[in-house]
């Protein structure tokens, strides 16, 4: 009797010391699957693909989106900031570039300024006669002359934005509340001008009120620059009825009239949609 008391006191000891030692393994081996899980999770937090609030696609990310855009045909390049274009119903419209402003080549009282015929060239070669091109309007769409205000785009790239790069043109005519790309404008022109590219290579030349080509640095471009334009002298004008005509200097209207384009020849006028005044 008193052998199986003492085997059976030996069997609960055991059964006990098993017991402790499986639930003393147990909590052991709890810390563990804590600690892989924990890098797991940060790393998936670090992912910035997945929430797109990541800071790598952030800087990736333009300063401001397009808006909404139409295409449009070229007619014609007026100069570096003013464009002619043809709209899908076949209603043409003049164009004045937002933000931007760049040396006068057709202006009816002002010769043609330094770098104004290089930014007339260089808008176009990025838009050819024919060529389509975005456009994004801008807010309220026109200036008090009745042009269409907007942004232009070739092939995905921005035409006001090349201007300014290329030091072709100055920010300018800044108005609420087209406004959009304003602090991305001003960085570039900043960055031409410290290159001192094109307007910015002459010294005092581009200013906050406009282009002064009367400074002694610039004298001498003026001058080849009028010499130059002195044979575009053929004035185009719409009348109240919107026909286009044009006046050349031997024409009895001719001293009295107020030309919206200038042309160097009957041809060019011909070209961009005018007839010759009959008097």
């Amino acid at each position: 009797m008193q052998n199986a008391l003492s085997i059976s006191k030996h069997a609960v000891w055991l059964i006990l010391m098993i017991f402790l030692l499986t639930g003393c393994q147990q909590q052991e081996q709890k810390p563990v699957p804590e600690q892989e899980s924990t890098p797991a999770v940060n790393t998936e937090d670090k992912q910035p693909t997945d929430s797109g609030t990541g800071t790598e696609l952030n800087e990736k990310e333009p300063k401001e989106a397009k808006g909404k855009t139409f295409l449009a045909t070229v007619v014609k390049v007026v100069d570096g900031d003013t464009v002619k274009i043809k709209m899908d119903n076949g209603q043409e419209e003049t164009v004045r570039l937002l933000l931007i402003d760049t040396p006068e080549t057709v202006h009816p009282s002002k010769p043609v300024q330094p770098y104004g015929k290089e930014a007339s060239q260089f808008a176009k070669k990025l838009m050819p006669a024919g060529s389509h091109i975005e456009v994004e309007p801008g807010i309220g769409e026109r200036d008090k002359y009745g042009r269409l205000l907007a942004y232009f785009y070739v092939n995905g790239e921005s035409v006001n934005k090349k201007l300014l790069e290329n030091g072709l043109a100055r920010v300018a005519y800044v108005y609420a509340p087209n406004t959009k790309y304003i602090d991305e404008f001003r960085e570039l022109q900043e960055q031409a001008r410290q290159k001192e590219l094109g307007i910015w290579s002459l010294e005092n030349y581009a200013t906050a009120q406009g282009f002064d080509d009367s400074s002694a640095s610039t004298v001498a471009e003026a001058d080849e620059a009028i010499s130059e334009s002195s044979s575009c002298e053929i004035k185009g004008n719409i009348n109240s009825r919107g026909e286009k005509i044009y006046h050349v200097p031997s024409g009895q209207y001719y001293g009295i009239t107020k030309p919206e384009e200038m042309f160097c020849t009957e041809a060019e006028a011909e070209e961009a949609g005018f007839r010759k005044s009959q008097r």
